[in-house]
């Protein structure tokens, strides 16, 4: 099992047509956050197939992966970090949170992210000291801001909600778009768990808040109450 026969399996899902949508969806342009991001246009279910062929990859063969310029292969990575994590026992998951966190460069995409944060660092801090969250919140790295905030979607899904909205308020005054999404996202699911701590939230920092992360946090809200929140 090797990495270049992992390359060679993905590439056979690979669409150009597709990879000219998604170099636009991602936004891969000059200036843009996905900046010089290739695609290859390989599906997500396709790449979860090839993750499930290629499981038993050693971490220095995903490292291979994770290292490239090729945004699938990245994804790639993750799918196959993921299947690991979720049959090792404690120590391998351990070695795989730590193989993670010190490869955060490359998970420099929202959907990379969104895909493995909760399932790898998130499900990692569940029963453990969550300061290693808050480390990341304070980064100067976009991603890591957002891993920090995404990851706490394993807790809620366990109903433990104190840091979901602790990392929120560290990310108030955050000035990008994509933590402005994934805060409300989070505050969102969050308030399914627990309705009147979403509100009691909002009302504390309404006047602060992005309007983004604060249109993400009501969604689900009645459309009466939902109105009333925007109006404030």
């Amino acid at each position: 099992m090797s990495l270049q026969a992992a390359k060679r399996e993905l590439r056979k899902c690979a669409d150009k047509k597709k990879a000219v949508l998604l170099r636009g969806f991602f936004k891969t342009g000059p200036g843009e956050y996905g900046q010089g991001d290739v695609f290859l246009g390989v599906t997500v279910p396709c790449a979860r197939k090839v993750a499930k062929e290629f499981q038993g990859l050693s971490l220095a063969g995903v490292a291979g992966l994770l290292k490239s310029p090729v945004h699938e292969e990245r994804l790639l990575a993750l799918l196959i970090l993921i299947r690991q994590f979720l049959k090792a026992g404690e120590d391998k998951q351990r070695r795989i949170y730590e193989f993670y966190l010190r490869h955060t460069r490359f998970i420099n995409n929202w959907d990379l992210v969104d895909l493995s944060s909760g399932h790898i660092v998130g499900m990692y801090l569940l029963d453990k000291e969550k300061q290693p969250l808050y480390r990341l919140a304070k980064s100067a790295s976009l991603w890591e801001r957002r891993i920090a905030m995404v990851a706490t979607m394993a807790f809620i899904k366990h109903k433990k909600l104190d840091d979901t909205f602790a990392i929120a308020e560290m990310l108030l005054s955050d000035s990008h778009d994509l933590i402005h999404k994934a805060t409300g996202w989070m505050l969102r699911e969050a308030g399914k768990r627990d309705a009147r701590r979403l509100e009691s939230f909002l009302r504390r920092h309404l006047r602060v808040m992005p309007r983004t992360m604060l249109r993400y946090a009501i969604e689900k809200f009645p459309e009466p109450k939902r109105r009333l929140f925007l109006c404030w």
